[in-house]
């Protein structure tokens, strides 16, 4: 298997019709295996899944470098997709969990030599304003992004969890290649209102957390199954009596998967493809054998029945996204 690329936008960028998103290998979700990270970013290169998205907030800058070495020598095999403008808040330089955000054109340049230097290359392929600053007008981070690429640092530029409003303003001033939102059965109020503006502007989707982390997997019975350090053991979606309440959600995701012979990831991973060529998912893993299964989800297609059954699904779901 080696999946198939599609374009990105339109402003010339291809990328594989499946991602890997990989803030997991070094943040969020519990203790770090580098061993087993560096064996799926390798089985992600076999399998054509060359479309990977990191972030300088990711381990503050520990997933770039990961990524780094694992890219030395075969850069040219895959698309770069990393992330700024979240940083340590400096009035609590010890607290790491503390952050601000920075869309500033100084900051522009900062994060972007400092991502060069970590990941170890002359260019990224495309670079998101991770949050909107509300200190600094998108015209100005866009200016800032656009003069990046005019000196080659960065080919394409994104913005990240944002509205039609700012998503216009900012591609007046530079064409944004992609906008990436939260996306997925359970998490679709915020896209299905940009959806219209970026199609008409020739902006592309990215879909992150399209497995709800990890949630519509069906891996996970109780709050109690998240390790220390994992963020989802906070998080309101995944509180008990939210988690009893979702996995409502699970089990159909899970009966429809039965009937077609997958699993609930491929399930869930085919009704974001579903939407269109222009939106590409990049479910997050650290295991070969989930990087295996989820490329598998472009095996899966739907009956209008199946697609009914799936569409209510995100609203029924209990607990705020934070």
């Amino acid at each position: 298997m080696s999946l198939p690329t599609v374009p990105l936008g339109s402003q010339g960028l291809r990328v594989s019709r499946q991602g890997l998103g990989c803030m997991g290998m070094s943040a969020f979700y519990g203790s770090d295996d580098e061993k087993q990270s560096i064996a799926t970013l390798e089985r992600a290169i076999e399998l054509g899944v060359t479309f990977w998205d990191t972030a300088e907030m990711y381990g503050w800058g520990a997933n770039e470098e990961l990524l780094g070495r694992v890219l030395a020598g075969r850069r040219d095999q895959v698309v770069i997709a990393s992330k700024f403008g979240v940083i340590p808040d400096p009035d609590h330089p010890d607290d790491r969990s503390r952050r601000k955000t920075d869309g500033s054109p100084a900051n522009v340049r900062r994060s972007v030599d400092a991502a060069l230097r970590r990941l170890g290359t002359d260019h990224i392929d495309l670079y998101y304003q991770h949050r909107p600053d509300p200190g600094t007008p998108v015209e100005e981070t866009a200016g800032a992004l656009g003069e990046q690429i005019q000196a080659g640092k960065i080919r394409h530029y994104g913005l990240s969890e944002v509205g039609p409003d700012l998503v216009r303003r900012a591609h007046v001033t530079y064409p944004l290649t992609a906008v990436q939102s939260e996306y997925s059965l359970w998490t679709r109020e915020n896209v299905e209102e940009l959806l219209p503006v970026l199609r008409e502007l020739g902006i592309g989707t990215v879909a992150y957390s399209p497995l709800g982390r990890g949630f519509l997997t069906g891996r996970f019975t109780s709050p109690a199954d998240f390790e220390p350090g994992d963020f989802r053991a906070s998080n309101p979606r995944f509180a008990q009596d939210a988690f009893a309440a979702n996995m409502r959600i699970v089990d159909v995701v899970k009966q429809i998967a039965a009937g077609k012979g997958a699993t609930p990831a491929q399930v869930a991973l085919a009704w974001v493809h579903s939407r269109g060529d222009d939106v590409v998912p990049i479910p997050g893993t650290r295991r070969p054998a989930r990087l295996e299964e989820n490329a598998g989800a472009l095996e899966v297609s739907f009956t209008r029945d199946e697609l009914d059954r799936l569409e209510p699904l995100s609203r029924q779901v209990v607990g705020a996204r934070y």
